[in-house]
């Protein structure tokens, strides 16, 4: 309560702009406000007025007056096409990654396309050596050349011999080269750069050149394996099965090296931590090979797999150097090789573009066919 003393005149109500007094009447200075600021205070809040329910949310209005003018236009529903070009910087982009790859189309065609043409076109006539030297003239056959072939029980033999060679081959190839891969991450760095050096040497040999060796080494007169083994005289290339095995070592031994690189390569993307967790979880070697890293290196096993489905269907130089063209009575011919001798031995070259058809289609199946199957199974590729 308030005493006022008689005769002192009455203070005056303190309004928003008088300054505030002290505890001894001595006068506060007011701190500095901005304009802005000062008028929110003296001025009441207004009252949000209540949204209709045809206006959008708060914070999408919000959004719309934060868009600067150039993004309101392109935001209209009018100018989407603008909006699609706008976020498409150079619509003629669409064209330029093909006109990189021109040289590149240019050469395949020149040296794939073509090539196939020409085979499945001489498949459908009657081509010899007549029609080649030009006693006779070339005459259209449909598909009566792959109606012989087709009835030829030599030909489903010769298809099964290869098909088996092969997938013996990849199976060896895949097992010797991931094997390897992951012996690379487990050694030191000399032996590491050792084994490197020695599988990139059996790579780049050539093809002729390592069939004549490993024929030298498996002789059974003067090579260094019989007398090592102990087996004589024994002779690798006069059955049937030990010439294959004998050839299939070769093509293990020249092929892995593409698998070794490639998967240890990919081995080493993979995160250390993950194989650590898996080692600390008590997982064996194998265990982490099945269950970690085969999963996540499974793209690249995809691209060296088919790569020695291709490679290992059509092979022709180690059969034909190391069994003297098929082995004993063709024992040992596989589908490239049995193509050589209808065409060149035989002159029936007709026949022999048949089965080169036979065996692109062979091959393409089979590569779509494994593709689709890993598409159902969610892979990316």
């Amino acid at each position: 309560m308030t005493h006022r003393t008689p005769g002192a005149a009455a203070p005056e109500p303190a309004g928003p702009d008088a300054a505030r007094s002290g505890p001894r009447g001595r006068a506060v200075p007011e701190p500095d406000v901005p304009p802005s600021r000062a008028e929110d205070r003296s001025l009441p809040a207004p009252r949000p007025e209540p949204a209709s329910p045809g206006d959008p949310p708060a914070s999408l209005s919000g959004a719309a007056e934060a868009l600067r003018p150039e993004h309101r236009a392109l935001a209209a529903p009018g100018n989407a096409r603008g909006a699609r070009r706008a976020g498409a910087p150079g619509h003629r982009g669409g064209r330029t990654p093909w006109l990189y790859l021109a040289p590149a189309l240019a050469v395949l065609g020149g040296l794939l396309v073509y090539p196939i043409y020409q085979l499945g076109l001489i498949s459908f006539l009657e081509y010899t050596q007549a029609q080649v030297s030009g006693g006779e003239p070339t005459s259209f056959q449909g598909f009566g050349n792959y109606t012989a072939l087709f009835g030829d029980g030599r030909f489903w033999q010769v298809l099964l011999a290869t098909v088996l060679f092969a997938a013996a081959c990849v199976a060896a190839t895949l097992a010797v080269g991931c094997a390897l891969a992951v012996l690379l991450t487990r050694i030191r760095a000399l032996p590491r750069l050792a084994l490197m050096l020695a599988a990139l040497g059996a790579w780049a040999t050539p093809a002729v050149t390592g069939s004549t060796v490993w024929v030298f080494l498996f002789d059974p007169d003067f090579g260094p394996v019989n007398k090592v083994l102990g087996l004589g005289d024994f002779s690798w290339t006069y059955g049937r099965y030990s010439a294959f095995a004998l050839v299939l070592l070769e093509v293990v031994w020249c092929s892995f090296p593409f698998v070794m690189v490639t998967v240890y390569a990919g081995i080493k993307a993979v995160p250390g931590e993950v194989v650590e967790a898996a080692s600390l979880d008590g997982a064996s070697q194998w265990r982490i090979w099945r269950s970690v890293l085969a999963p996540m290196l499974r793209p690249i096993l995809v691209v060296v797999t088919i790569q020695s489905v291709i490679w290992d269907f059509k092979v022709f130089t180690q059969i034909y150097v190391m069994t003297n063209g098929g082995g004993i009575a063709g024992q040992n011919l596989v589908l490239n090789v049995y193509a050589y001798q209808k065409a060149f031995a035989s002159s029936q070259y007709s026949l022999g573009s048949a089965i080169g058809v036979v065996m692109l289609l062979i091959l393409l199946a089979v590569t779509l066919v494994y593709l689709r199957l890993l598409r159902r199974q969610g892979e990316e590729l």
